[in-house]
């Protein structure tokens, strides 16, 4: 896998750096602003951007920018948001209009090898990754939302770990569920939030569903 990096914190983007080296990931590009990282992979892009939320010139939403900017450009791109403090408001926004191949983590995770080689393969693959403490952030403030006052509780408990990125088989192991129960009851969250796309579970087609069924609960809980 081919990673550009773009982190105005030199020490935090060469430890980063070293970490994806170990573990065998190459990166082919490192900059202090998106700006700079955007001229330099314009010729040859990376599999996957990671980048940081707050950089020069403003430091508020650049990682954010940077991401669209580089999947306008070339939408075949992966990009990684790190953020050293749970922004909701801030991934919320990077999620908007249907997202593909975009994360958005905490730097306290990044340190986990296993966790960012997860995200940085799903993001390559066109998934959405999405930080557990985001997702538990926007459940506490699940129940204030319309949207997903039609979901029961353990509905709720489904698509919190579909945020997570688990399969049915994970979410069942997780909530000790049978294959068929989670299937039911993703089944239900679908026609619940009328989510239309069709398709058999975990397909292409059904991950899509997973997808938007997700983005609507995150749009509902965005919180105040």
């Amino acid at each position: 896998m081919r990673v550009a990096l773009a982190e105005d914190s030199g020490i935090f983007r060469q430890a980063l750096e070293t970490l994806l080296t170990t573990v065998g990931i190459e990166v082919v590009a490192s900059a202090a602003t998106g700006d700079e990282l955007f001229t330099r992979v314009a010729v040859d892009p990376p599999d996957v951007a990671i980048v940081d939320l707050h950089m020069p010139p403003t430091h508020t939403n650049e990682g954010v920018v940077l991401a669209r900017r580089l999947q306008v450009r070339d939408p075949r791109i992966g990009v990684l948001v790190l953020s050293a403090f749970n922004e909701t408001p801030q991934a919320l926004e990077l999620f908007r209009d249907r997202p593909r191949g975009v994360g958005y983590l905490l730097k306290d995770h990044v340190t986990d090898v296993e966790v960012l080689r997860s995200a940085l393969e799903r993001v390559r693959r066109g998934e959405v990754v999405i930080d557990p403490d985001v997702v538990s952030r926007l459940v506490e403030a699940r129940h204030h939302r319309r949207e997903l006052a039609r979901l029961s509780e353990r509905e709720r408990d489904v698509l919190g770990l579909m945020a997570e990125g688990h399969s049915n088989a994970g979410i069942g192991r997780r909530l000790h569920l049978s294959a068929r129960t989670v299937e039911d009851h993703v089944r239900a969250i679908f026609t619940k939030l009328r989510i239309t796309a069709s398709g058999g579970p975990d397909g292409p087609q059904d991950t899509n569903k997973r997808v938007l069924a997700v983005l609507t609960w995150l749009r509902a809980a965005e919180t105040r």
